[in-house]
């Protein structure tokens, strides 16, 4: 293997969204990960889909969908 090429392989703490806390050894440059989302909290493995809107998409998608309907029945 080459030297000086390859990434630093240590150990890393893992913190879940509800708080626990596992070890396992990881390229990451930080010695500790905060998950905000985890196998816990994943809307695919709780079964809760909960649609996350953070920038109006969805507001602005409906409006121009209302704008196209009007036009379409006025026609």
């Amino acid at each position: 293997m080459k030297k000086g090429i390859h990434p630093y392989y240590h150990t890393v703490e893992i913190v879940m969204t509800d708080g626990s806390v596992f070890q396992t050894r990881s390229c990451v440059k930080t010695d500790k990960m905060v998950l905000e989302i985890d196998s816990k909290s994943h809307p695919f493995f709780t079964g809760k889909q909960v649609l996350v809107d953070t920038a109006g998409r969805v507001e602005r998608f409906n409006k121009r969908f209302e704008k196209s309907k009007k036009i379409r029945e006025g026609i």
